[in-house]
């Protein structure tokens, strides 16, 4: 504990001691019970104090009492699958500040905790409890809710202990599989498809064979240390008129020597890339007698290495002349393709040569539609090759036995250069943790490409913290020219469409013919608001498809049992990206469903933040937000990602309520937690762990210790009748309300600018300047003087306002003890510190004072700044002090605090430097800067010296200051109180 801290103990200590002088019960020492550290039963009276103090009540309860404007925070949906971690207590609690404040300052705080219950890892879960039910839809979707219900519970019941501030009810919550949602979002999804935003069409997308669907962009995480057995490859060219010349030798066959990462993919190969606007060149390694190899010429120095031995450059040919070159398929010498032009191909890596495969990868795919090659999709969604594939490779999964029969089969053709093990980067299932590949398939898709331009405009207009996230949400806005949104999934919200069965086949063809209608689309939305989109799978077709839906399509001599409902639901971050049109209002209005903040971590640039933007700029042109504030993550102590193999796993359960082994994980409790959230620069990555909590535990334990010293010396003030107008107060008390102004002007204005650890520091700045000063001196006058005099009421009042300044400054970051300092608080005159509104700044313009800031920051604190320095740690109350000056107003001023204050003999000036005496003298003597004496630059070019002098009188008994003319009586002063009849 600091000193300042130990100062303020030592004071307590050393009036308590008067315990044992026959006038011990005429002194006013503090009396509290409210606990001066966070200790387990602390911690334990948190439950109580939120059942005492109406938490559950508070949001109800500001929603109907504030008259100030809406201020609207939406909630990102964390996922219903699983227990809470340390990310949901920084984002929760983050969030809870922030509306605390907001309601502290008058607003009416708009905030609907909601969860995200769709989705492959729900289903997976689910699944794995319940294997038995892999391949019924209905069964697996109610296992699925029933996993995210539980799930729900338990976050829930997490949340509400560490004091978010919601209606908590399932009223006063939104759940991304209620019946409710589902039908905002597909009405949603038909308007989008109405307007051209929204298609199906066979395109190349990120594949899940782990999780067997579809993922977006947002649902990869990269494996920087992937290892793919990699290969470089020859293609016999088979037609090169214009190459001929470079062959001198008979006998001596050209070769394109290509590189790819994904042997498996090389089946589907259709063509290979050159750049027309390099220089290529055939060259001769003696490893390879009789074969000439084409490659790029800046791709000379890899080359080299792949051969191990000394190459000869034999020609050079410009890329433009490979135009109509042929070559052989590497495992097919009758499969011919062509050679093709594109701008894709760079020298950076590989050969300047690239094999493309148009079902597996996005510049491919592209290349194929311009030329018109062949696209057909040869592995399944399990990720195994199919009978399309050939080669006798069906079944087998690419990344193993696929890959592995593949290079056999080149190997066996001659036609393997080399293999080796290659180190990249490589997208993989974030949730599965498994490759994904790159698969050709109809799916359905946002066209993002022509919502680009409007989204960027819109966003201009939104205020982002930290400024550097601008960057980050237009980067990951440019880089996606359109989303995936279909998933192969049961547990999620269907797709509303038919599809036409073929001669009875139950299996969906991509050629088979659509239903999507207004009418049709429009009954499964009403179906949807009645049953739940259970009704998907549990409805007969005559429900889901009335024959009078299929008559107004054009399908008369059609029955509703000739079509099928499609098998895709939407990507849950469709589900989550709508959120804003069911829970905050109309989505066809541009007033009350924008929220003036969207609070999330880093990773929902290209998440929630993204599908909002997208989402809202498609149906109604304007962004679903106002702010975008963007927290870090939170890793170990030591900075690293946490994980159970390393032991690094902080449980924020465990950090409220302690853990199995108490000393250990001792049990903090939430406000300890929430300090925590609170202090973090949270625009970085942020680190917790053992020795943060207890770090942070004893700076909260420094706010309670003077939460403590404010309360005890409270006890026995009535604000309503011994309150002390502040032009009554005395001068170092109007000059701490001057002190009170200026921090809560800038606490006030840190939380308006959602710097919370900005608060924090504030908040122990402040704490700190009071116990080292305020409290230090003022002992005497709230221990000795008389209990209903000036002095002593001055300083109570000073004290009831420096309480709550504490109090409502730190309430939205520390509400448990706020409110339990409230119920300790004597003659209270309010019974929450929360619903008594905020400090707010203009309300205590009286406070600020100019004149006595400039006496006490310019005059007096530089002469007691020397003479404190001068003890050495010795008590002050030991000497006397001299002052002298020769400047008048400085004299004035000085003389102004010496003279009388009360009938007790009280002196402002003895008071202020804590000495037993202090004397003022008007002219400087000869000895000045002599005799122990210093002196002290004051106010502009005036001076001041200082002497300190042993004490002249004998100790008194009762207020332990050498003031008293008898040892065996009190002093002068303390006669008078006790005279007085001032008894405790």
């Amino acid at each position: 504990m600091s000193g300042i801290y130990v100062g303020m103990l030592r004071c307590i200590k050393r009036y308590a001691s008067t315990k044992t002088s026959p006038f011990s019960d005429t002194v006013l020492l503090p009396k509290t019970t409210f606990q001066g550290k966070v200790t387990a039963k602390v911690v334990s009276q948190e439950k109580e104090i939120q059942e005492r103090c109406a938490f559950g009540d508070l949001y109800r309860w500001q929603r109907h009492h504030n008259t100030g404007e809406d201020f609207v925070l939406h909630d990102g949906p964390p996922y219903a699958n699983g227990d809470v971690h340390v990310g949901h207590a920084l984002n929760k609690i983050l969030k809870d500040i922030t509306n605390r404040f907001k309601m502290m300052r008058g607003y009416k705080v708009h905030y609907v905790p909601g969860w995200d219950c769709h989705g492959l890892p729900i289903e997976t879960k689910a699944l794995s409890a319940n294997k038995h039910l892999m391949s019924n839809p209905r069964d697996i979707r109610r296992a699925a809710q029933d996993f995210a219900k539980a799930a729900i519970k338990r976050q829930k019941t997490a949340f509400q202990r560490w004091g978010v501030m919601a209606d908590w009810s399932d009223r006063g919550c939104y759940y991304t599989y209620k019946k409710e949602l589902e039908a905002t979002e597909l009405e949603a999804f038909h308007d989008m498809y109405k307007n051209g935003f929204i298609y199906r069409d066979f395109k190349p997308v990120y594949w899940s064979p782990s999780s067997r669907t579809a993922l977006a962009e947002a649902e990869l995480e990269y494996n920087p240390q992937h290892i793919s057995r990699s290969i470089y490859f020859a293609c016999p060219v088979e037609n090169s008129s214009q190459l001929r010349h470079l062959l001198s030798q008979p006998g001596e066959n050209l070769r394109l020597l290509v590189w790819t990462t994904q042997p498996w993919t090389i089946p589907s190969n259709r063509a290979v890339c050159y750049s027309p606007s390099e220089m290529y060149c055939v060259i001769r390694s003696s490893s390879h007698p009789n074969q000439l190899f084409l490659v790029g010429k800046s791709s000379l120095d890899s080359v080299k290495a792949i051969f191990k031995s000394d190459i000869e450059v034999v020609g050079n040919v410009n890329g433009a002349q490979l135009h109509g070159v042929t070559y052989c398929h590497p495992m097919d010498p009758g499969r011919v393709a062509k050679l093709l032009p594109s701008d894709h191909v760079t020298s950076e890596k590989g050969t300047g040569l690239v094999h493309i495969a148009p079902a597996h990868g996005v510049e491919d795919f592209t290349i194929a539609v311009q030329h018109g090659l062949e696209v057909s999709a040869e592995v399944d969604d399990a990720g195994r090759f199919t009978d399309d594939a050939g080669f006798n490779l069906v079944g087998k999964f690419i990344f193993e036995q696929g890959n592995e029969s593949v290079i056999d089969i080149i190997l066996k053709n001659n036609n393997l250069v080399m293999e080796h093990m290659y180190s990249h980067s490589y997208p993989y299932d974030w949730r599965t943790k498994k490759p994904i590949f790159v698969k050709t398939s109809r799916q359905w898709f946002v066209d993002t490409e022509s919502l680009k331009k409007t989204a960027s405009r819109l966003l201009e207009d939104v205020n982002i913290i930290p400024q550097s996230g601008r960057a980050s949400m237009m980067s990951h806005l440019k880089g996606r020219t359109f989303w995936c949104i279909s998933r192969q999934r049961s547990w999620g919200v269907p797709i509303p469409v038919f599809y036409h069965k073929h001669e009875g086949d139950a299996l969906l063809s991509e050629n088979n013919e659509m239903l999507l209608t207004e009418e049709s689309v429009q009954h499964v939305i009403s179906v949807v608001n009645k049953h739940g989109s259970d009704a998907w799978w549990s409805l007969p077709m005559s429900e889901l498809l009335p024959q009078r839906v299929l008559d107004n399509a054009g399908f008369s001599n059609a029955k509703p049992d000739d079509f099928e409902t499609g098998r895709d639901i939407l990507d849950i971050w469709f589900d989550s990206g709508l959120t804003w049109a069911a829970v905050l209002g109309d989505k066809n209005t541009t007033h009350t469903s924008i929220a003036d903040l969207y609070l999330e971590g880093k990773d929902q640039y290209g998440g929630w933040f993204q599908s909002s933007l997208l989402t809202s700029t498609a149906l109604r042109e304007t962004a679903p937000y106002k702010n975008l504030l963007v927290h870090g993550f939170v890793l170990s102590e030591s900075g690293q990602k946490m994980s159970k193999s390393l032991g690094n796993v902080v449980d924020p359960v465990v950090v409220t309520d302690g853990g199995k082994n108490v000393n250990r994980d001792p049990p903090y409790g939430a406000d300890v937690l929430r300090f925590w959230v609170a202090e973090s620069n949270v625009y970085q990555a942020v680190t917790i762990g053992q020795n943060i909590l207890k770090s942070t535990r004893e700076s909260l334990n420094k706010i309670r210790l003077c939460i403590r010293f404010l309360l005890g010396n409270l006890h026995d003030f009535d604000w309503k009748s011994n309150s002390v107008p502040i032009e009554d107060m005395l001068s170092v008390d109007k000059y701490m309300h001057a002190v009170f102004y200026k921090y809560v002007c800038a606490v006030t204005d840190a939380y308006e600018n959602y710097d919370y650890s900005k608060v924090t520091r504030l908040l122990l700045q402040f704490i700190a300047r009071l116990s080292s000063f305020y409290f230090t001196i003022v002992k005497d006058r709230l221990y000795c003087e008389e209990k209903c005099g000036l002095p002593r009421l001055s300083c109570q009042t000073t004290l009831h306002h420096a309480s709550d300044v504490i109090l409502k400054s730190t309430a939205p970051i520390l509400p448990h003890t706020a409110e339990e300092a409230v119920i300790h608080r004597a003659n209270l005159d309010c019974d929450s510190i929360s619903r008594s509104g905020w400090c707010n700044p203009e309300n205590l313009a009286p406070w600020n004072n100019p004149d006595v800031e400039m006496l006490f920051e310019e005059i007096l604190m530089p002469l007691r700044q020397n003479f404190v320095s001068r003890l050495h740690g010795k008590p002050p109350h030991t000497h006397n002090v001299v002052l002298e000056t020769s400047s008048a107003s400085v004299y004035d001023s000085l003389m102004a605090l010496r003279s009388t204050n009360s009938k007790s003999g009280f002196t402002e000036l003895r008071e202020f430097f804590g000495c037993s005496n202090c004397e003022v003298r008007s002219v400087v003597s000869s000895t000045a800067g002599g005799d122990g004496s210093e002196v002290v630059s004051i106010k502009n070019s005036d001076s001041c010296v200082v002497s300190i002098t042993s004490v002249d009188k004998f100790l008194c008994q009762r207020c332990r200051l050498h003031m008293s003319s008898n040892p065996a009586q009190p002093c002068d002063r303390c006669a008078n109180v006790i005279a007085s009849r001032w008894v405790l």
